[in-house]
């Protein structure tokens, strides 16, 4: 099971300088990927990587996740495959819908038809990031044309997909899921054997990678890591889609999903998710100091294969 960092944007420093010197420092510990969130009320992720990927070199970058309803097909494949190419096909494209409070409430488009509209969205996005001409008429977006951007890497597309139907797209035509939020009894039992089988259908089997974001701190606080992560994280015991995964997996809230303990614990609680058939394990380091967050990533970085 592959071990990767997660980081975000929402620090009160510059946010370029701050992602290459996150980069930086990860790549110098000897890890291979971050994976980077985007929130609504961020800078922009993909100009802040594009900066950062050509900076740094060795690691690369995913994006956890861009949601699709406020950019269309042809811009995202612009700003893609320019990242991939300036940084040698380090940059991975994680993509999602989003949620109802964002979708409809901050930006006015309508919620309805999520598996029509990912479909629709796929039907001109992969093309254009394979050097295709896209010719897809929609009814929730239309995408028609081609990309004049030469020798640029394709970057894998993941989709962050919890529901059966949302797996089963990503299965049969993307590099496989982003998950958050997760724990390991529902990954093991539905989103991995889902994605899976649905990517065997395709013919595709091997094709796919299960990648699971979970909250972690080794510590020997477990009770104020416990209540650090339920403020930190409220707002997913909340939200729908993911209140439905705590809710599948017997958890109250998502301090129950954190990672939290000493090294053995952690280690035994990651050991899950590889038993699980996980691929790639995301770390996300909550603990308030430097040196907690220090002690977390020094455990995780025994663990990459």
């Amino acid at each position: 099971m592959q071990i990767s960092l997660f980081g975000s944007l929402n620090g009160n420093g510059s946010p370029v300088d701050d992602t290459v010197a996150y980069l930086t420092e990860l790549r110098d510990e000897g890890f291979k990927r971050a994976w980077f969130s985007q929130m609504p009320y961020d800078p922009d992720l993909l100009t802040v990587l594009a900066v950062a990927l050509r900076e740094v070199d060795g690691i690369e970058a995913g994006t956890g996740v861009l949601p699709i309803q406020n950019q269309h097909p042809m811009l995202l494949a612009q700003r893609a495959l320019t990242i991939s190419k300036l940084s040698g096909g380090r940059l991975l494209l994680g993509l999602g819908m989003t949620h109802q409070a964002v979708t409809e409430g901050m930006w006015g488009i309508g919620w309805d038809k999520p598996v029509r509209r990912l479909n629709e969205y796929l039907d001109g996005l992969l093309p254009l990031l394979n050097s295709e001409q896209a010719n897809a008429t929609g009814e929730t977006v239309t995408t028609r044309g081609s990309l004049a951007i030469a020798d640029a890497p394709a970057p894998p597309v993941y989709i962050a997909a919890l529901g059966p139907q949302l797996l089963k797209i990503a299965g049969r035509r993307t590099a496989g899921t982003v998950t958050w939020m997760t724990g390991p009894k529902t990954l093991g039992g539905h989103i991995v054997p889902t994605l899976r089988q649905a990517a065997a259908d395709a013919g595709r089997a091997d094709a796919v990678r299960v990648v699971a974001a979970i909250p972690i701190s080794v510590t020997e606080d477990v009770d104020g890591a416990r209540k650090q992560a339920a403020q930190q994280f409220a707002i997913y015991g909340q939200l729908p889609s993911y209140r439905a995964m705590l809710d599948r997996e017997g958890y109250a809230g998502p301090e129950d999903v954190a990672i939290i303990g000493d090294e053995q614990t952690v280690r035994d609680r990651l050991a899950e998710l590889q038993a699980a058939d996980v691929d790639e394990y995301v770390g996300v380091t909550f603990d308030p100091s430097a040196e907690g967050r220090a002690r977390t990533r020094a455990v995780l970085k025994t663990l990459d294969v």
